[in-house]
């Protein structure tokens, strides 16, 4: 899909809470350049840091907005990093490097979170996905709280039924859910949180009977009993570093590595969407654009609001 046509899909006759792709064009032109050299720089250095800039997104979004609160560093260890989801977050240090490179461009300009929504887009096009404009123009988070981030988190745990009312307290549909599930197409999780899956059902070995027992049996070998949490798995074992659409082709066949992955198609109202892209690829790639917009626009502050960090890692009243 054209990406001009993707925004006017979404945006209708304007840009949605104050946010628009051109925000820096006088103040930072070549704000959007500099993140993707950065980005591009270290992909080709190590592609598994991809999936982590989107993670990072996607968690920062769906606690307290898309306000960069995931990047604060607490001195009493209880910021939104701190939480325990939060724990096998990565790639803060490529943020700042991003930041850091801003400063002395246009200093004061740029916010951290507006760095963070290009970073995912560009770490998605870099691993063969499809692009989007980034909408722009948020401003910085003044608090984070790891209890926010342990409330409003969905689990890998999570099923069907809580996955839509998380998404649709964030005003994001069931397609968006399932678009943005895609997501786990790439990158790696820890074996402490596949470990119940494999071995503390009643039945079937102590497996998961909505996982496909020989996948189950191939995390065995390599999340052995007992679990050691530092231990990490791919989430897609077929293409763990490319963007495509084998995740939901996997799902069909009852690998979702996590328990909220193979809820997906335990509901209809989910599993329609998984149909749907595993068999059209094109439309999953035109779709994830537009949920990846839509998830950008969560709680965002504009304007006058929040600030301009100059560290993304701390508030600048802190300095």
């Amino acid at each position: 899909m054209n990406v001009a046509v993707m925004l006017v899909l979404i945006m209708g006759t304007g840009f949605a809470s104050g946010l628009d792709p051109n925000f820096y064009s006088r103040s930072c032109p070549n704000v959007v350049q500099i993140v993707a050299t950065i980005v591009n720089r270290h992909l080709k250095q190590d592609v598994t840091i991809a999936a982590p800039l989107v993670r990072l997104f996607f968690h920062d979004c769906f606690v307290e907005g898309c306000d960069a609160s995931v990047l604060i560093v607490s001195p009493n260890k209880t910021a939104e990093r701190d939480a325990t989801p939060n724990f096998s977050l990565s790639q803060f240090d490529l943020i700042d490097e991003i930041k850091s490179a801003l400063e002395r461009t246009c200093p004061g300009t740029v916010s951290c979170a507006d760095i963070l929504a290009l970073a995912a887009r560009d770490a998605v096009l870099q691993t063969g996905g499809p692009t989007w404009a980034v909408e722009l123009g948020r401003r910085d988070g003044l608090k984070s709280s790891d209890f926010d981030a342990t409330t409003h988190l969905p689990s890998s745990r999570s099923d069907a039924q809580a996955l839509i009312n998380s998404f649709a307290s964030n005003r994001l549909s069931i397609r968006d859910l399932v678009t943005l599930s895609g997501a786990h197409t790439f990158g790696k999780t820890h074996c402490s949180f596949v470990g119940r899956r494999l071995y503390d059902f009643t039945n079937n070995g102590g497996i998961d009977p909505t996982l496909n027992t020989t996948y189950a049996m191939s995390l065995k070998k390599q999340c052995t009993a007992p679990v050691n949490p530092n231990t990490i798995v791919l989430l897609d074992p077929s293409t763990p570093n490319r963007f495509d659409n084998i995740y939901f082709k996997e799902l069909l066949q009852n690998q979702g590595i996590f328990s909220s992955d193979s809820a997906l198609v335990l509901d209809p109202r989910t599993k329609v969407f998984v149909t749907e892209y595993a068999n059209n690829e094109d439309s999953f790639r035109d779709q994830f654009g537009i949920a990846m917009i839509k998830m950008g626009r969560i709680g965002v502050l504009t304007g006058q609001q929040g600030q301009i960090r100059k560290r993304c890692d701390i508030v600048n009243t802190l300095f």
